[in-house]
Order: structure tokens, then C-alpha cells, then sequence
């Protein structure tokens, strides 16, 4: 990854940077895994590497919101921090409309739109964490006995959105690869081409299909270049609903799968015949897993579009990651009672 120049030339860093740099990627991957070890011991609850990937995204929006670092962006000293540089415009400029009108607006950092609008998509996204529908069965072990099977419109819980990423991820990587080294290249360009920000050092994609599958950053992106926006929302949907049916298949949760747990249990569904398990089962399942890989999509686009802080698909995961744990928390405080 360092060789490939994602953190710069290495004839730029030396020998000795780099050497650092891989050094703490290593012992960094070592001490996530031995800490999910810990956690998937007993140790704790969940995934060590949900737990990571849910802290990172909430320390990358803490730090937008209250970064006390500044910068000079041609307009006088900024504060890189949304709510920080809000509080040091009104108090340091004259013009307080204008200063609030920055706050609110500027795009040389983080703003205040960019931080309610990350707010407003957490509390759609835990809004949309309840929507389920719960199937009637019954017991033949226990006569009498009833109960509810829940069908959760996230059936597949952030899977689509961790697979879309990767293959996005994975799509830069080799694209910025390239085209450091194949500038002239007209497979490489059309892959991908790449501009580097004059603030934090990064790379953004500015042609090709690497520009095509990132997000609009803002409204007059998406009216200056409509096509690009189609393509991004038609790609995301399509490959989040695609990634949440495959993925009931290769893990266990289709409805042959939860059929063949029923019957293991001697579990039937109300009105139903043991024959038709797979039938009713196919009603839900297959629907809750493509629509729900679809709207985990559209929350990801609804975030991006709305400038929210960490990226749609970043947000969604935290939310989602945070959900689940808080899930497990209270099951595990039931079965405490119920043992006590």
C-alpha cells in the first residue's frame, strides 16, 4: 500500500519514513485482530472490527465538529472545526450576518449544514431500524404455544453497504495506482483519473469510471454535471440490492435455510402446512433483502447529497454497527434475568 505512493512519493518520504509508516500499519493490524480475538472470546460483546470501523467514523465526526486545528483558506485564519469556527467568526468579525452566512456555508471545510445533516440521516437511519414484520408460528413440541419470526426491512443488516464499499475501495486503489504510474494511458484514464486537493493531501477522482461511481459533493454538482449523479444513484442501488440477495445465499439466511431451521425446531407458521415453510418464507424474505439493500442505498445517496460529515456509507455503518450492539446488549441483559 506505501509502495504504491498512497501516502505520497516515496522518493519524497525516504527510507525512513516509509519503513515507519508500514511499521504502524503492521502493528496496528495486529493489535485490531488480537482485540477482536478478545471479543469474539467471550471478553465482550460483537466484533472487534465493526467496534473500529464504528469509532473511526464517530471520531471523524467529533473531530469536524470541534477540530481545533486552523487553517488559512484565503479569507483570514479558519478553525477546521464546524461548531468551533461557528463560535470564533461571530466573536471575531463585524459583519455577524456573514459570518453566520460562512458557518452555515463554506466549503473550504466542514459546516454547520454539513453537521445537521449528519444528525438528521442518524435519526432516519434508527428510525428505519424498527420497520420489520413479524410472522405468526407456533410450536408442535409445546402445544398451544405461540410466537413471532421478525423479518427486518435491513435484512441483511449493513452487509450491501460493506461489500459496495470494498468493491469501490478497491476500484480506487488500483485506479490511483495506475494512474500515478500510467498518467498517458488510455485504458488507465479511462479507469480513472485523479487531482489532488490542495488541502489534507488526498487524491479525488475527476474523470473516468472512478468519478462516475463517487458521490456528488454538493447541489450545483449535480446541476453542473447531471449524467455523473444518474450513474452514482443507479450504481449504488443496483449493486447494494445485487450484494443483499447474494448475500442470503452464501450465508445461511435464505428462505431454504430458515425452512430448514423451522423444521429442525418443529416450528410451523399459523394456518400453514410444514410443506409450505419455503413458500410463505419466499413471500418476505427475498423482498426484505433487495428492497432493503435498495433503501440502505438511498440513505447512502440521501447522506452524500446532503454533504453529511464521514460520507453516506460511513454514517450508515456507524449507525447500524452502534444499533446492533445496543441489540445484543439487551438480549444479553434478558438472558441474564431470565438466568437470575
Amino acid at each position: 500500500y506505501v509502495m504504491s505512493g498512497m501516502y505520497g512519493d516515496l522518493r519524497e518520504l525516504g527510507a525512513g519514513n516509509s519503513i515507519l509508516i508500514i511499521s504502524q500499519l503492521f502493528f496496528a493490524g495486529i493489535i485490531v485482530i488480537l482485540l477482536d480475538e478478545l471479543l469474539q472470546k467471550g471478553y465482550g460483546m460483537g466484533s472487534g472490527i465493526s467496534l473500529f470501523i464504528a469509532t473511526n467514523i464517530c471520531e471523524s465526526i467529533i473531530w469536524k465538529a470541534f477540530s481545533p486545528t486552523t487553517m488559512n483558506t484565503g479569507q483570514g485564519t479558519e478553525f477546521e472545526g464546524a461548531i468551533v469556527a461557528t463560535f470564533h467568526g461571530l466573536v471575531s468579525k463585524s459583519d455577524k450576518v456573514f459570518a453566520l452566512k460562512q458557518a452555515f456555508y463554506r466549503q473550504s471545510a466542514p459546516n454547520l449544514t454539513n453537521l445537521f445533516a449528519t444528525v438528521l440521516v442518524f435519526f432516519i437511519v434508527i428510525y428505519f431500524q424498527g420497520f420489520r414484520v413479524d410472522l405468526p408460528v407456533k410450536y408442535q413440541k409445546v402445544r398451544g404455544q405461540q410466537g413471532s419470526y421478525p423479518i427486518k426491512l435491513f435484512y441483511t443488516s449493513n452487509i450491501p453497504i460493506i461489500l459496495q464499499t470494498a468493491l469501490v475501495s478497491n476500484l480506487y486503489f488500483f485506479s490511483q495506482l495506475l494512474y500515478r504510474r500510467f498518467k498517458s494511458n488510455m485504458l488507465v484514464n479511462l479507469l480513472g483519473q485523479w487531482q489532488e486537493m490542495d488541502y489534507g493531501g488526498q487524491s479525488i477522482p475527476v474523470g473516468g469510471l472512478a468519478y462516475y461511481m463517487s458521490p456528488p459533493h454538493t447541489f450545483s454538482d449535480i446541476w453542473e454535471d447531471p449524467v455523473h449523479a444518474l450513474f452514482y444513484v443507479a450504481f449504488v442501488l443496483l449493486s447494494c440490492a445485487l450484494f443483499s440477495k447474494t448475500w442470503i445465499e452464501v450465508s445461511g439466511s435464505s428462505s431454504r435455510d430458515v425452512a430448514k431451521m423451522f423444521r429442525d425446531r418443529q416450528i410451523l407458521f399459523k394456518g400453514y402446512r410444514e410443506q409450505s415453510l419455503v413458500h410463505v418464507l419466499n413471500l418476505y424474505i427475498p423482498i426484505a433483502a433487495a428492497f432493503g439493500g435498495m433503501c440502505i442505498g438511498v440513505l447512502t445517496i440521501v447522506a452524500d447529497f446532503l454533504g453529511a460529515i464521514g460520507s453516506g456509507t460511513g454514517i450508515l455503518l456507524a449507525v447500524t454497527i452502534i444499533y446492533q450492539h445496543i441489540e445484543n446488549a439487551e438480549r444479553e441483559k434478558e438472558q441474564g434475568a431470565m438466568v437470575f
